[in-house]
Protein backbone atom coordinates (compact mmCIF):
# COMPACT_ATOMS: atom_id res chain seq x y z
CA UNK A 1 0.00 0.00 0.00
CA UNK A 2 1.45 3.87 -1.23
CA UNK A 3 2.78 5.84 2.18
CA UNK A 4 0.66 9.30 2.38
CA UNK A 5 4.18 10.37 1.03
CA UNK A 6 4.06 8.08 -1.99
CA UNK A 7 0.40 9.48 -2.57
CA UNK A 8 1.29 13.35 -2.25
CA UNK A 9 3.91 13.36 -4.88
CA UNK A 10 1.87 10.96 -7.00
CA UNK A 11 -0.82 14.13 -6.98
CA UNK A 12 1.91 16.59 -7.25
CA UNK A 13 3.52 14.70 -10.33
CA UNK A 14 -0.19 15.03 -11.86
CA UNK A 15 -0.80 18.70 -11.12
CA UNK A 16 2.51 19.68 -12.44
CA UNK A 17 1.63 17.25 -15.82
CA UNK A 18 -1.89 19.41 -15.96
CA UNK A 19 -0.02 22.88 -15.69
CA UNK A 20 2.23 21.90 -18.36
CA UNK A 21 -0.55 20.59 -20.55
CA UNK A 22 -2.24 23.37 -19.93
CA UNK A 23 0.78 25.92 -20.70
CA UNK A 24 1.52 23.60 -24.33
CA UNK A 25 -2.35 24.28 -24.76
CA UNK A 26 -2.43 27.95 -24.55
CA UNK A 27 0.92 28.33 -26.33
CA UNK A 28 -0.96 26.27 -29.45
CA UNK A 29 -4.04 28.42 -29.34
CA UNK A 30 -1.78 31.73 -29.49
CA UNK A 31 0.36 30.27 -32.35
CA UNK A 32 -2.88 28.99 -33.91
CA UNK A 33 -4.65 32.57 -33.88
CA UNK A 34 -2.14 33.98 -35.18
CA UNK A 35 -1.54 31.80 -38.27
CA UNK A 36 -4.85 32.13 -38.89
CA UNK A 37 -4.50 36.16 -39.30
CA UNK A 38 -1.61 36.07 -41.55
CA UNK A 39 -3.10 33.06 -43.81
CA UNK A 40 -6.75 35.09 -44.10
CA UNK A 41 -3.84 38.62 -44.64
CA UNK A 42 -2.57 36.73 -47.73
CA UNK A 43 -5.76 34.19 -49.17
CA UNK A 44 -7.16 37.08 -51.02
CA UNK A 45 -4.46 37.64 -53.24
CA UNK A 46 -3.40 34.06 -53.93
CA UNK A 47 -7.00 33.31 -55.06
CA UNK A 48 -7.48 36.30 -57.48
CA UNK A 49 -3.85 34.88 -59.00
CA UNK A 50 -5.37 31.46 -59.51
CA UNK A 51 -7.93 32.76 -60.79
CA UNK A 52 -6.19 35.22 -63.57
CA UNK A 53 -4.15 31.95 -63.97
CA UNK A 54 -7.03 30.06 -65.03
CA UNK A 55 -8.18 32.79 -67.42
CA UNK A 56 -4.81 32.84 -69.04
CA UNK A 57 -4.69 28.95 -69.83
CA UNK A 58 -8.10 29.01 -71.25
CA UNK A 59 -6.59 31.72 -73.37
CA UNK A 60 -3.21 29.82 -74.48
CA UNK A 61 -2.89 29.23 -78.26
CA UNK A 62 -3.70 25.54 -79.05
CA UNK A 63 -0.45 24.59 -80.16
CA UNK A 64 1.26 26.15 -76.85
CA UNK A 65 3.62 24.26 -74.88
CA UNK A 66 5.48 25.08 -71.91
CA UNK A 67 7.55 22.61 -69.32
CA UNK A 68 5.07 24.48 -66.31
CA UNK A 69 1.83 23.06 -68.24
CA UNK A 70 2.41 19.67 -69.38
CA UNK A 71 4.22 16.26 -68.87
CA UNK A 72 7.49 16.96 -71.13
CA UNK A 73 6.82 15.56 -74.48
CA UNK A 74 9.75 12.90 -74.31
CA UNK A 75 8.51 11.58 -71.01
CA UNK A 76 5.00 11.24 -71.98
CA UNK A 77 6.16 9.36 -74.99
CA UNK A 78 8.87 7.04 -73.90
CA UNK A 79 7.66 6.21 -70.23
CA UNK A 80 5.23 5.17 -68.32
CA UNK A 81 3.57 7.47 -65.98
CA UNK A 82 4.70 5.49 -62.98
CA UNK A 83 8.01 5.55 -63.87
CA UNK A 84 7.90 9.20 -64.30
CA UNK A 85 10.83 10.87 -62.44
CA UNK A 86 8.77 12.32 -59.14
CA UNK A 87 9.15 14.50 -56.37
CA UNK A 88 7.85 14.73 -53.45
CA UNK A 89 7.32 17.38 -50.85
CA UNK A 90 6.03 16.12 -47.10
CA UNK A 91 5.21 18.81 -44.44
CA UNK A 92 5.49 17.13 -40.89
CA UNK A 93 5.85 19.29 -37.69
CA UNK A 94 8.76 20.07 -35.54
CA UNK A 95 7.57 18.46 -32.48
CA UNK A 96 5.49 15.37 -31.55
CA UNK A 97 2.68 15.44 -29.15
CA UNK A 98 0.09 16.24 -31.73
CA UNK A 99 -2.01 12.94 -31.81
CA UNK A 100 -2.17 11.39 -35.26
CA UNK A 101 -0.96 14.72 -37.28
CA UNK A 102 2.47 13.56 -38.26
CA UNK A 103 1.59 9.85 -38.67
CA UNK A 104 -0.65 10.52 -41.33
CA UNK A 105 1.56 12.56 -43.67
CA UNK A 106 4.12 10.50 -43.26
CA UNK A 107 2.13 7.42 -44.09
CA UNK A 108 0.24 9.21 -47.30
CA UNK A 109 4.26 10.37 -48.47
CA UNK A 110 4.94 6.39 -47.96
CA UNK A 111 2.15 5.49 -50.13
CA UNK A 112 3.45 8.09 -52.99
CA UNK A 113 7.01 6.63 -52.48
CA UNK A 114 6.03 2.99 -52.72
CA UNK A 115 3.65 4.02 -56.03
CA UNK A 116 6.48 5.88 -57.72
CA UNK A 117 9.93 4.29 -57.37
CA UNK A 118 11.64 6.89 -59.28
CA UNK A 119 11.25 9.70 -56.46
CA UNK A 120 13.10 12.24 -54.68
CA UNK A 121 12.01 13.40 -50.84
CA UNK A 122 12.09 16.45 -49.76
CA UNK A 123 10.73 17.17 -45.87
CA UNK A 124 9.64 20.02 -43.89
CA UNK A 125 9.88 19.12 -40.25
CA UNK A 126 12.13 17.49 -38.18
CA UNK A 127 10.01 14.70 -37.25
CA UNK A 128 9.52 13.89 -41.09
CA UNK A 129 13.44 14.03 -41.54
CA UNK A 130 13.91 11.75 -37.80
CA UNK A 131 11.39 9.07 -39.06
CA UNK A 132 12.79 8.83 -42.87
CA UNK A 133 16.42 9.00 -42.00
CA UNK A 134 15.19 5.97 -39.29
CA UNK A 135 13.22 4.06 -42.41
CA UNK A 136 16.57 4.73 -44.84
CA UNK A 137 14.72 6.56 -47.05
CA UNK A 138 17.20 8.86 -48.99
CA UNK A 139 16.04 12.28 -48.47
CA UNK A 140 16.75 14.98 -51.29
CA UNK A 141 16.66 18.16 -49.26
CA UNK A 142 15.40 19.03 -45.63
CA UNK A 143 14.29 22.92 -45.07
CA UNK A 144 15.09 23.60 -41.88
CA UNK A 145 13.18 25.36 -39.95
CA UNK A 146 10.32 26.11 -41.72
CA UNK A 147 7.40 23.87 -40.32
CA UNK A 148 7.45 25.94 -36.86
CA UNK A 149 7.74 29.67 -39.01
CA UNK A 150 5.75 29.54 -42.64
CA UNK A 151 6.75 32.46 -43.71
CA UNK A 152 6.49 33.71 -47.53
CA UNK A 153 10.32 34.16 -47.84
CA UNK A 154 10.74 30.05 -46.61
CA UNK A 155 8.04 29.26 -49.67
CA UNK A 156 10.03 31.34 -51.82
CA UNK A 157 12.89 29.58 -50.92
CA UNK A 158 11.37 25.87 -51.39
CA UNK A 159 9.22 27.14 -54.59
CA UNK A 160 12.40 28.58 -55.91
CA UNK A 161 14.82 25.18 -55.55
CA UNK A 162 12.12 23.35 -56.50
CA UNK A 163 11.85 24.94 -59.73
CA UNK A 164 15.29 24.88 -60.12
CA UNK A 165 15.32 21.26 -60.18
CA UNK A 166 12.34 21.02 -62.49
CA UNK A 167 13.85 22.63 -65.29
CA UNK A 168 17.12 21.21 -65.39
CA UNK A 169 14.71 18.16 -65.83
CA UNK A 170 15.73 16.57 -62.06
CA UNK A 171 12.14 15.47 -61.85
CA UNK A 172 9.01 15.27 -64.13
CA UNK A 173 6.26 15.27 -61.45
CA UNK A 174 5.90 17.37 -58.19
CA UNK A 175 3.74 16.99 -55.13
CA UNK A 176 3.07 18.24 -52.29
CA UNK A 177 1.75 16.42 -49.43
CA UNK A 178 0.21 18.42 -46.09
CA UNK A 179 -2.31 18.79 -43.81
CA UNK A 180 -5.52 21.39 -43.90
CA UNK A 181 -7.83 21.93 -41.34
CA UNK A 182 -11.71 21.94 -42.54
CA UNK A 183 -12.68 23.10 -38.81
CA UNK A 184 -11.43 22.91 -35.11
CA UNK A 185 -12.78 19.11 -35.66
CA UNK A 186 -11.78 17.79 -38.82
CA UNK A 187 -8.14 17.44 -40.29
CA UNK A 188 -7.80 16.16 -43.59
CA UNK A 189 -4.31 14.78 -45.16
CA UNK A 190 -3.87 16.68 -48.66
CA UNK A 191 -1.88 15.54 -51.66
CA UNK A 192 -1.52 18.12 -54.84
CA UNK A 193 0.32 18.20 -57.98
CA UNK A 194 2.11 21.14 -58.20
CA UNK A 195 4.10 20.29 -61.70
CA UNK A 196 3.26 20.64 -64.23
CA UNK A 197 -0.22 22.29 -64.21
CA UNK A 198 -2.17 19.34 -65.86
CA UNK A 199 -4.97 20.37 -63.76
CA UNK A 200 -5.51 23.83 -63.94
CA UNK A 201 -5.72 23.38 -67.96
CA UNK A 202 -9.38 22.31 -67.65
CA UNK A 203 -10.46 25.52 -67.50
CA UNK A 204 -12.46 25.43 -64.38
CA UNK A 205 -12.77 27.00 -61.55
CA UNK A 206 -13.02 25.45 -57.84
CA UNK A 207 -16.59 25.84 -57.88
CA UNK A 208 -17.11 23.35 -61.36
CA UNK A 209 -18.09 26.10 -63.32
CA UNK A 210 -17.24 25.78 -66.81
CA UNK A 211 -15.56 28.92 -68.89
CA UNK A 212 -15.57 29.32 -72.16
CA UNK A 213 -12.63 31.21 -74.03
CA UNK A 214 -15.14 32.83 -76.45
CA UNK A 215 -17.11 34.29 -73.99
CA UNK A 216 -14.42 36.95 -72.70
CA UNK A 217 -11.85 39.18 -74.51
CA UNK A 218 -7.93 38.80 -73.36
CA UNK A 219 -4.76 39.64 -75.05
CA UNK A 220 -1.54 38.69 -73.84
CA UNK A 221 1.30 40.89 -73.61
CA UNK A 222 4.24 40.38 -74.37
CA UNK A 223 4.01 37.34 -75.03
CA UNK A 224 2.09 34.08 -73.46
CA UNK A 225 5.65 32.25 -72.54
CA UNK A 226 6.36 35.58 -71.21
CA UNK A 227 3.90 35.88 -68.90
CA UNK A 228 3.58 31.85 -67.55
CA UNK A 229 7.53 32.37 -66.88
CA UNK A 230 6.33 35.18 -64.33
CA UNK A 231 2.96 33.99 -62.88
CA UNK A 232 3.32 30.50 -62.66
CA UNK A 233 5.97 30.89 -59.94
CA UNK A 234 4.42 33.06 -57.83
CA UNK A 235 1.47 30.92 -58.05
CA UNK A 236 3.73 28.26 -56.69
CA UNK A 237 4.85 30.06 -53.47
CA UNK A 238 1.16 31.20 -53.03
CA UNK A 239 0.30 27.47 -52.49
CA UNK A 240 2.99 26.17 -50.87
CA UNK A 241 2.83 28.80 -48.56
CA UNK A 242 -1.01 28.39 -47.75
CA UNK A 243 0.14 24.81 -47.41
CA UNK A 244 3.09 25.58 -44.74
CA UNK A 245 0.32 27.62 -43.13
CA UNK A 246 -2.15 25.57 -42.93
CA UNK A 247 -0.38 22.57 -41.84
CA UNK A 248 1.29 24.54 -38.88
CA UNK A 249 -2.74 25.04 -38.08
CA UNK A 250 -3.48 22.09 -37.83
CA UNK A 251 -0.48 20.98 -36.24
CA UNK A 252 -1.55 23.41 -33.43
CA UNK A 253 -5.07 22.29 -33.74
CA UNK A 254 -4.23 18.95 -33.36
CA UNK A 255 -1.61 19.79 -30.05
CA UNK A 256 -4.27 21.77 -28.69
CA UNK A 257 -6.95 18.58 -28.79
CA UNK A 258 -4.14 16.30 -27.56
CA UNK A 259 -3.34 18.38 -24.42
CA UNK A 260 -7.10 18.61 -24.03
CA UNK A 261 -7.44 14.68 -23.74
Amino acid sequence: MATTRELRDRISSIDNTLKITNAMYLISSTKLRKAKTELAQTEPYFYTLQTMIQRILRHLPEDFTHPYLDVRREVRETTEPKDYKTAVICVTADKGLAGAYNHNVIKRTEEILAARPNHQLFVVGEMGRAYFHAQNVPIAHHFHYTAQNPTLHRARVITGHMLDLFEAHEFDALYIVYTRMKNSLEMVTETEQLLPLDKLQGGVLENNVPMVAGMEEFRMRPTPKAIIDNVIPDYLNGFIYSALVESFCSEQNARMTAMDA
